[in-house]
């Protein structure tokens, strides 16, 4: 397949799992159902997750996914993220949607999403990406939130979610200009105007990305990290994914030796400073010459 059909292709089916993913969220869900349920439907359209899906409820921003077992629930009142990557043949998609459970925080909702289809209508080759930021948080501000000042968008290459190059969500120094045929994922996020605006590292989301092959010594583990390294390569992966192929306690002590050899890296959860809740909104982006086409939309 071609790389530009490669990519509207994953973008396609990234838009209508996103879709189908906001009307499944609801209160009393268990989140690995929400997870395993996106992934399912991926794999039935055609596409592999580029990255575990991540549900983010409330204060949490980024890179939760369930790991094996996972009792949580969706609570009722709660702002629920559900962050979702497809890739066909390394050629990746990456969507998000904000479900919101509280009628007081709809509010956040509506500027993230009006701060992704702003900064989407700057994007053009040439644009600087600081520019992009600074339409987007002015368009959070004139709504009356605030946005989380070290969360970005970013280009995407293949088989590579984050590939360098960012687009923020405020201005910035940011001297980065967009290139004809560049891929990004613009993906505002949105906080209370009394919150901090920054997240912070929280612990393990669960999710996790291959680093270095280094010397283990268990069988178990030699095997795995082969494993890991074909079937998922520079693409971040879930533990439970890994785990529900090495069933015991076997394959959760051999994934434990690659963790503490430092094989893996494990993503932090990453919280809002101050606690406060967080909604996003994300398209994945083909730079033009004249503007941009969504695959996502």
């Amino acid at each position: 397949m071609e790389p530009l059909e490669a990519l509207r292709k994953s973008g396609y089916i990234a838009s209508q799992v996103r879709q189908r993913a906001h009307d499944y969220v609801k209160a009393g869900i268990k989140i690995i159902d929400i997870c395993e349920s996106v992934e399912k439907w991926i794999r039935e359209l055609g596409g592999e997750p580029a990255f575990p899906c991540n549900v983010d409820v409330d204060r949490i921003a980024a890179h939760y996914t369930s790991p094996i077992g996972d009792p949580t629930i969706v609570s009722d009142g709660s702002l629920v993220k559900v962050d979702i990557g497809v890739h066909i043949d390394g050629y990746i998609a990456d969507t998000a949607t904000t479900v919101c459970l509280a009628p007081q925080l709809e509010r956040l909702v509506e500027a993230a999403e009006a701060a992704l289809d702003s900064g989407i209508k700057a994007v053009k080759a040439g644009a600087r990406a600081s520019e992009i930021g600074s339409v987007i948080e002015r368009t959070m501000r004139l709504r009356g939130v605030s946005p989380i000042r070290n969360l970005t968008g970013h280009r995407v290459a293949r088989y590579v979610v984050h590939a360098g190059d960012v687009i923020p969500n405020v201005p910035s120094i940011n001297g980065n200009r967009l290139k004809e045929g560049d891929v990004y994922a613009v993906e505002p996020f949105t906080t209370l105007p009394d919150a901090a605006g920054e997240v912070k590292d929280g612990p393990s989301g669960s999710i996790y990305l291959f680093q270095k092959k280094r010397s283990v010594s268990g069988e178990a583990a030699k095997e795995m990290l082969r494993l890991i390294q074909s079937d998922y390569r520079s693409l971040p992966f879930a533990s439970r994914w890994v785990l529900n192929r090495f069933p015991g306690s076997e394959g959760r002590a051999a994934f434990d030796e690659l963790v503490r050899s430092k094989c893996l890296y494990a993503y932090p959860q990453l919280i809002e400073r101050t606690g406060k809740p967080v909604a996003q909104a994300e398209h994945t982006v083909i730079v033009t010459r004249d503007g941009c086409e969504v695959t996502t939309a």
